[in-house]
């Protein structure tokens, strides 16, 4: 019994050094080597302010800027907050959510086109950095308007902005809002 009880005790300190201590060490070195950016959080920092990561939604809200996917955290897009709003399909507080939504929408420059699903919808994350072309599009009228530009212009920032899918197949095209907002203001 004791030449087992042996046995298991190094097994366990054999194993918790390889996936306790190597293993993550060895991702680590891997991660920052091949992955800076990505493994530090994909961080925008102009000069010495960071403005932002590219993996992580953040809130905005005045008309002059493209508006991102809503936020079910509290305060909008909190990170320490992640999640959902819970409410299903039958739910009638969804249903009147999403008329209000909807509502706001319709009464903003351009609000008489087909308003994307991601515009009325929150994530189940709460922090979507990204929208489809079709919700950034859907905001040219109302953005341009707010900054005294051509709409044109601003349809040419979202284009250029549009990020394909990954590797062509997986996932769908997106814009990454903080993004196309910094170029805005740019």
């Amino acid at each position: 019994m004791f030449k087992q009880l042996n046995v298991a005790a190094r097994m366990l300190l054999v194993l918790s050094l390889l996936t306790g201590v190597l293993y993550p060490l060895l991702v680590t070195v891997l991660a920052q080597l091949c992955f800076h950016s990505q493994a530090n959080g994909s961080l925008i920092v102009e000069g010495e302010v960071l403005r932002g990561s590219q993996l992580v939604g953040q809130f905005f809200d005045d008309s002059k800027f493209f508006w991102g996917r809503l936020s079910a955290t509290t305060p909008p897009y909190n990170a320490s907050a992640s999640s959902g709003s819970n409410l299903g399909p039958t739910n009638p507080e969804l249903s009147r959510i999403l008329k209000e939504r909807i509502d706001r929408l319709r009464a903003l420059p351009g609000g008489d086109a087909p308003i994307p699903v991601d515009l009325v919808t929150a994530s189940a994350s709460g922090l979507d950095p990204d929208i489809s072309p079709a919700a950034a599009r859907f905001q040219i009228a109302r953005v341009a308007a707010a900054r005294g530009l051509p709409p044109e212009r601003v349809h040419a920032l979202v284009e250029q902005h549009v990020e394909g899918r990954c590797l062509g197949f997986l996932g769908e095209p997106r814009v990454n809002v903080l993004e196309l907002n910094r170029a805005l203001v740019r």
